[in-house]
């Protein structure tokens, strides 16, 4: 029986966080061998590559003979080769044991994130190749995942989305009147774990019952030889309230939480990950109403105190000028709340609006009407002086214990 001399040939990659890399890391690691036996080697070298691949078949009837469209497409982020053991006309002689041999590469600074799609792919791997004479060549491959950062906290992707759509159901040659929706998200960008509120108004004005849904899609364009090859699938789902012949169903930031999803793909070439809410009214008898709002699932999630170019925080502004002001010698007492601020605006404030129309929801930044906050008004001005000024006017005897 024969028995290899070489027990272990393998790739080990340094422990980072998360095993993930990024664009501008530096990829560290070693090829370990083990020998049983002294083994003669010529050369060992190591090499690193980042591919995207594309490919898919369509076929065609002509006649009585099918014809095979290929449709191949690939585009290289890295290939970088180092020689550990240089095939310099010696030959290595290596004694039985462990032998470990270090590697460094520098990763670009335009990798894409990996991925993997029913028509392409985007894969990133070390392999070692061992030269030994009069022996065939013997490789050890080590996979390892890129994520491409995409931050959320950007001013493109902080921006708020909204549309509204609309249509007249027809049912064979009926009409069955007209059906509306409008829909807000505060903002373009995600993560996944998130929840995003979804703020939508549906107005049916037909004869039949409707179903407002909610959903995210994700799409997978594959491009090879001018031709695009596309897949699309649902990856949360959200379903609305039936909505009654004649009536209106408003929906006060729904949450539609975001599963763990790979991020979205936008600077490969061939391939593109993309994803889109999209709210989808059924009508018995009729096609759907669709409403897309794009989304971009990103790496870095929000800032957690926020960001002043968000949909929010970019309609107020910071006024600093108080840091120069003088204060009065004399301070004003502040007015009443009474005159400042009616009862019916206090009742209208604490209560969400009813039938309150979509345009005027969408003009300004979304609040959570949440009832088990509701804060009174403050004490008047003249209560809280004469509880200053009969506090004042205790002596100082009188206000320490009896035993002093």
């Amino acid at each position: 029986m024969h028995f290899s001399k070489i027990t272990d040939f393998s790739v080990e990659l340094s422990p980072i966080a998360c095993g993930v890399y990024s664009a501008g890391d530096v990829l560290t690691g070693q090829v370990v061998l083990k020998l049983c036996k002294t083994v003669r080697v010529s050369a060992l070298e190591v090499c690193a590559r980042g591919l995207a691949t594309v490919h898919w078949l369509e076929t065609r009837s002509i006649g009585m003979n099918t014809v095979y469209s290929d449709f191949t497409a690939h585009e290289t982020y890295l290939r970088k080769r180092q020689h550990l053991l240089r095939d310099n006309g010696t030959i290595n002689v290596l004694p039985a044991g462990r032998h470990e041999f270090p590697f460094t590469f520098q990763l670009p600074e335009n990798l894409v994130t990996s991925f993997e799609g029913k028509h392409g792919c985007v894969r990133y791997w070390v392999k070692a190749k061992l030269h030994r004479p009069w022996s065939t060549v013997k490789k050890a491959k080590k996979e390892f995942t890129v994520i491409e950062p995409i931050d959320i906290n950007t001013p493109d992707l902080l921006a708020p989305q909204a549309g509204t759509k609309e249509k007249i159901a027809h049912a064979w040659y009926c009409n069955l009147g007209q059906v509306s929706v409008t829909a807000k998200i505060d903002r373009k960008g995600y993560t996944p774990g998130e929840v995003i509120p979804i703020f939508a108004e549906i107005d049916n004005c037909t004869s039949r019952t409707i179903t407002p849904k909610a959903a995210i899609i994700q799409s997978q364009t594959f491009i090879a030889r001018g031709t695009l090859k596309q897949k699309k699938s649902v990856v949360a789902t959200l379903n609305g309230d039936a909505v009654p012949a004649g009536k209106r169903e408003t929906w006060h930031g729904r949450a539609l939480k975001i599963p763990p999803l790979g991020p979205s793909i936008i600077q490969c070439r061939i391939i593109r990950v993309e994803y889109v809410l999209k709210v989808c009214v059924e009508i018995p008898g009729s096609s759907k109403l669709l409403l897309e709002l794009p989304l971009v699932i990103g790496t870095i999630p929000l800032h957690p105190f926020g960001s002043r170019t968000s949909s929010v925080g970019s309609q107020y502004s910071v006024n600093l000028d108080w840091r120069y002001m003088t204060a009065p010698e004399q301070p004003e007492p502040p007015p009443e709340y009474s005159s400042i601020v009616s009862e019916e605006e206090v009742q209208n404030r604490l209560a969400p609006p009813r039938h309150a129309s979509m345009g005027c929801i969408l003009e300004g930044p979304f609040y959570a009407y949440i009832q088990e906050f509701r804060n009174r008004p403050p004490p008047l001005y003249s209560e809280v002086s004469v509880c200053l000024k009969l506090y004042l006017q205790i002596p100082l005897c009188e206000s320490l214990p009896a035993y002093i």
